[in-house]
């Protein structure tokens, strides 16, 4: 399955909420990954422009965009952003198949 990195933002509202009632928010993050066929592989808080980064897999293109939109319209979330990452073989196939690509650079 195809690897995703999220990066996540929370309003200030739902931080108001984790602020009052101290939760972990990874069982949640857990939850819609899975409902959708996905499988969560790492969740961290952090300092920073995100407040929460996570890696999961995902079964496709469709169901990550799915995930960001299910949390995204139950508010909550100031940013939602997803990142596709590749292993390293595939980024080794992307160099070869580069080699083959036509291009010509602006003159």
């Amino acid at each position: 399955m195809p690897s995703y990195m999220f990066q996540v933002s929370y309003n200030a509202a739902a931080v108001k909420a984790m602020v009052e009632h101290p939760q972990s928010r990874e069982d949640a993050a857990r939850k819609v990954i899975e409902s959708l066929g996905g499988k969560l592989k790492a969740f961290y808080f952090a300092f920073g422009p995100s407040d929460v980064v996570l890696i999961c897999e995902m079964p496709d293109n469709v169901s990550a965009a799915a995930c960001a939109m299910a949390v995204g319209a139950r508010g909550g979330m100031a940013k939602f952003e997803t990142t596709v990452l590749m292993t390293t073989a595939e980024s080794v196939e992307a160099m070869k198949k580069a080699k083959s690509a036509s291009y010509t650079p602006p003159q």
